[in-house]
């Protein structure tokens, strides 16, 4: 998975690194890639993620009160 993510950002660079070339089609690419990796990201810790949030919440209702 991590060598396919890596060739995508490659091959995404060198359009991007074109005169030529379509940039838009490279753009695409690459926001592309950086919503999939969120995703994954967001999947893979979303309970690491709600129990980090709710601590911070927690400690900043207990602040406020």
């Amino acid at each position: 998975m991590r060598k396919r993510m890596t060739t995508a950002l490659v091959k995404a660079g060198n359009v991007l690194a074109k005169r030529d070339g379509d940039q838009m089609t490279g753009w695409l690419i690459v926001v592309l890639v950086v919503v999939v990796v969120g995703a994954i990201f967001m999947t893979l810790y979303q309970g690491s993620i709600t129990d980090i949030w709710n601590s911070i919440v927690t400690k900043i209702t207990g602040l406020l009160n």
